[in-house]
């Protein structure tokens, strides 16, 4: 018995050891934000929200039209410029240098030209008395000729002269608010390099970018809701204004809103969503997009979005019956859904049953 008595003692520590160890950590549900849409029925005027970004109605990288120095800039981000404000200036002494030039070289000219004048009434005059011949007053003619032909041209580098100093200041061209300065003073730069970024026009924009199964579906010049991330809950009344006819790189459609409410408190670069009402697709039932429906052994399926809470949704598999071939609209659906639910569109593959999400925009 004695040698049983080691072994129970030891079996005995391992227990208090493994009771003294802490119980392990409770780790915290993984919640993952996941793109949704409505469910609507087809026939119906449908509202999507498109997310975007305010930009100026007008922004403009400001520049010189000739190289040179800088002596001055005489604003700061976030001033506010009027229309014709001098924004900057170029060390002017070469180009004052070639006005002076200009000019110098413009009166050799006039004073040619009075000789060149003269000297073919002398010879006209000569030539009618028959003192000289033919050629020579062909000569006297076309020295005054070229010296008129000097004249103007030494006008026109007198004026280009001019144009050449007048670029050494930089001015606004509309009532602006500089947003960004890329040089500093004493910087030597080259003609058309930016000096400012300034954004100019009454009003922000938003650019929306939309996919290519709704683009064909958005209105020029129809009314939307505009809600700025960083104004709060607040909505601004806008309209569609413009509404691009090539894809850009993420496969989307730019279109152009304009914010038609006070906007004193937008600035370019807010996150925005853009709230459209698009016109009836003409495909009665239920039409959900492509992404959103998926394939098993089983069937085929959607994610239905459950409220847990104000923030976070929970994923529920459902089946649906789809019918027909798929159309430019999406895929039509004859049973599973109903209108008004909400549910996942894009990575559908990585979703579970019963997974937390929290929702992005649509």
């Amino acid at each position: 018995m004695r040698q049983f008595f080691p072994v129970i003692a030891a079996l005995s520590l391992l227990a208090i050891l493994a009771g003294c160890e802490p119980p392990p950590e409770q780790t915290e549900p993984l919640i993952r934000p996941v793109r949704y849409e409505r469910v609507v029925v087809g026939g119906d005027r449908e509202r999507r929200i498109f997310s975007g970004v305010t930009r100026a109605a007008l922004e403009a990288d400001l520049s010189f039209k000739v190289p040179g120095n800088v002596t001055s800039i005489s604003v700061d981000v976030g001033d506010s410029v009027a229309k014709g404000q001098v924004v900057a200036r170029l060390d002017p002494t070469d180009y004052e240098v070639a006005l002076r030039q200009a000019e110098a070289g413009l009166e050799r000219a006039r004073a040619q030209l009075r000789n060149a004048r003269s000297n073919f009434e002398r010879t006209r005059e000569l030539y009618e008395n028959r003192n000289v011949s033919k050629s020579e007053l062909d000569n006297a003619r076309a020295n005054a000729e070229s010296a008129e032909a000097q004249v103007r041209a030494d006008a026109q580098r007198l004026e280009a002269a001019r144009l050449q100093l007048s670029y050494t200041r930089l001015v606004s061209p509309e009532q602006c608010t500089v947003a960004e300065q890329y040089v500093e003073e004493n910087q030597n730069i080259t003609a058309g390099q930016g000096i400012v970024q300034v954004n100019c026009g009454d009003c922000a924009e938003v650019a929306v970018d939309v996919p290519g199964a709704f683009i064909g579906r958005v209105q020029a010049d129809s009314d939307v809701r505009v809600k700025v991330t960083a104004l709060g809950d607040q909505f601004f009344r806008g309209v569609v204004a413009e509404i691009g006819v090539a894809a850009g790189a993420r496969s989307t459609y730019p279109v152009t809103v304009q914010v038609r409410d006070d906007c004193t408190d937008m600035r370019s670069g807010m996150a925005a969503d853009v709230e459209l009402i698009l016109p009836a697709t003409g495909i009665q039932g239920i039409s959900v997009p492509f992404i959103a429906v998926g394939e098993d052994s089983e069937g085929n399926f959607v994610y239905v979005l459950i409220p847990v809470n104000d923030e976070t949704w929970r994923a529920e598999k459902r089946r649906v019956t789809i019918a027909g071939a798929p159309a430019a609209a999406g895929i039509q659906l004859t049973s599973g859904l109903e209108e008004g639910e909400l549910i996942a569109t894009a990575g559908i593959r990585r979703l579970t049953e019963g997974q937390l999400l929290t929702l992005l925009a649509e």
